[in-house]
């Protein structure tokens, strides 16, 4: 009997596991940056020069 369909599905949905968490935190952070950057442009729009 051997044991390498256990290893390569547990190394297979670690991977894969590892992926989706990277990409959806990508995702997340791309989105966050946006919001940001909405929020931030007004404000930095109604600054003088002067001020």
């Amino acid at each position: 009997m051997t044991h390498l369909p256990y290893i390569a599905t547990a190394y297979g949905m670690t991977i894969g596991l590892a992926v989706l968490l990277g990409t959806t935190a990508a995702l997340r952070l791309r989105r966050a940056r946006a919001r940001l950057a909405a929020i931030d442009r007004p404000a930095r729009a109604g600054r003088r020069e002067d001020q």
